[in-house]
């Protein structure tokens, strides 16, 4: 799973920023085992004991200290403890600092979800399906965690990419003035997009049909093999529905019918969110209804965000905190009797849908999953609130303008994360000369003509950029990595077009500008040391 999100999250976002994505995944895997080691575990399964009654968190295991704690089930744990806190560095990748990132995913793990998952799965949670008196003689229904753990990392997304802010150029240009239309940013790389969804994929199979916890008998095989058919068949039907349902409203708007990439694998991934919570209790036809809901809710939910200028750089939030929801409801509508006593749920309240079967309209076990909805949500906004304005209070929360202009890998990771083969800087000055004068001798098929001179605003006095400044700041531009000596000529390729090249050669120059103490230093170290 976590490699299926760093590459995903590497891909869907822009060039400048690769390196840093990479990292905070990594760190979602050693900082989570960390916080759950020495906190999580405790408060949401220590203690454990259905003859104590409801509890609101767990009160021993710290560091697992106790000896009869079972390291198996603390490892499973484990994993999805370090899936919530990826679900949040997507949302808010490019333009937050490494100590937001370091404090925001040990308060989460450590503290935030272990009470969600003890409300959950433990014996004294209060919503638990296995606590010896469940809510309403059923408790919740959710395996594998629609609710604890991708609902609860949906809202801490959405809480931390409000209190943010979008990227600079989003939806607002410098002077603050809106976009008619939101400016798009990445992928830069719909290959590893792809790679990251599969790998997701496969992983999910380790997640429900594991969270059987075993198949030592043959019920519990049963249960495990439906799980994974569920999970398939919700996967399958997110991808084609909101692919198709993307296509025809393109096609309403345009005349022509376009295949979106990125709609057809948020909607696979909001299908296996969603197909989570019910993947056992649930017959196959049912599973293959929620993920065609599931692609309509991905696609509804993206475009409201973007409406409310929401800047979630991956599309976690529709993905985790809408289909979490959808998912957690669901399986209190199409849960039904036979499947549930098999994965040993109470029958006493089944899915809505068959109650009428019994004839009955009985909404028990739907009104369960609101609470629990409720419950995640409320829980994890009131309490991740407070705790993200105390980190943008302190200055901890969001990067320098400037550097964020830049990229995070330039600006704070010794160099970009790719290394194309360079060329020396006198072709590079003979080669932007070249066009400069080519450009200015054409439109470019705009009706007007642009000239590559242009004037912009520096931080003290007014900076024209020409084909020999672009050479000069050129050899600026390795001292801040002296491991690269020169610029791609493919990074030329649209110089004295309308693209940003002009605006990143000129953040960069200002960049070295602002802190230049450190171009004279022979440590390589950079920006870093900033």
């Amino acid at each position: 799973m976590q490699i299926g999100f760093a590459v995903l999250c590497a891909g869907s976002i822009r060039e400048k920023n690769v390196k840093n994505v990479l990292l905070w995944c990594l760190l979602d895997s050693a900082g989570g085992a960390c916080g759950f080691w020495s906190v999580g575990y405790a408060l949401a399964y220590g203690g454990d004991d259905a003859s104590k009654g409801k509890t609101f968190v767990g009160n021993s295991g710290f560091f697992l200290a106790n000896p009869d704690i079972d390291l198996g089930f603390w490892f499973f744990q484990y994993t999805f403890t370090s899936t919530l806190s990826s679900i949040v560095a997507g949302a808010i990748a490019e333009r937050t600092k490494m100590a937001a990132y370091l404090n925001y995913s040990f308060f989460l793990c450590g503290f935030v979800y272990p009470v969600c998952a003890h409300s959950f799965w433990s014996q004294n949670g209060f919503l638990s399906a296995f606590a010896q008196d469940p809510l309403w003689g059923n408790g919740v229904i959710d395996l594998a965690g629609s609710g604890p753990v991708h609902l609860c990392g949906g809202a801490a997304a959405l809480v931390i990419t409000i209190i943010l802010g979008p990227r600079r150029g989003r939806f607002y240009d410098d002077d603050g003035n809106p976009l008619e239309e939101p400016r798009a940013m990445g992928p830069h790389s719909v290959t590893l997009q792809f790679l990251g969804t599969f790998a997701l994929w496969f992983g999910w199979y380790g997640f429900n049909p594991g969270s059987t916890l075993m198949i030592s008998s043959s019920q519990l095989g049963k249960v495990a093999s439906l799980a994974a058919v569920n999970t398939t068949l919700g996967a399958a039907a997110g991808a084609l529905s909101g692919m198709f349902t993307s296509t025809i409203i393109d096609e309403r708007k345009t005349g022509v019918f376009q295949w979106d990439t990125t709609a057809s694998m948020n909607g696979c991934l909001t299908g296996l969110v969603a197909v989570t919570a019910g993947c056992a209790t649930i017959d196959p036809w049912a599973a293959f209804v929620i993920g065609i809901m599931a692609g309509w809710i991905y696609l509804g939910a993206s475009a409201l965000m973007l409406k409310c200028k929401i800047d979630d750089a991956v599309d976690a939030i529709p993905v985790h905190l809408f289909g979490g929801a959808w998912g957690v409801i669901a399986a209190g509508l199409f849960s039904n009797e036979y499947r549930m006593e098999i994965a040993a749920y109470s029958t006493e309240n089944i899915g809505w849908f068959y109650e009428w079967g019994r004839g009955s309209g009985n909404f028990t076990l739907v009104g369960i999953q609101l609470i629990s909805v409720l419950f995640v949500f409320g829980w994890t906004t009131v309490i991740f609130t407070p705790f993200c304005l105390a980190l943008k209070y302190m200055d901890l929360l969001r990067v320098d303008a400037l550097e964020e202009e830049v990229g995070m890998d330039i600006s704070r990771h010794k160099g970009p994360a790719y290394s194309n083969e360079s060329a020396k800087s006198e072709a590079i000055m003979e080669l932007a000369a070249s066009r400069r004068n080519s450009f200015d001798l054409s439109t470019s098929g705009r009706g007007s003509k642009k000239k590559m001179d242009r004037s912009v605003s520096g931080r003290g006095s007014k900076k024209t950029i020409n084909a020999m400044d672009i050479s000069n700041r050129m050899k600026i531009v390795p001292s801040l990595n002296p491991s690269k000596t020169q610029m791609s000529l493919n990074s030329m390729n649209n110089i004295g077009k309308d693209t940003d090249i002009n605006s990143e050669i000129q953040a960069i120059t200002e960049m070295t500008a602002s802190k230049s103490n450190l171009l004279d230093t022979t440590s390589g170290s950079g920006l870093e040391n900033a």
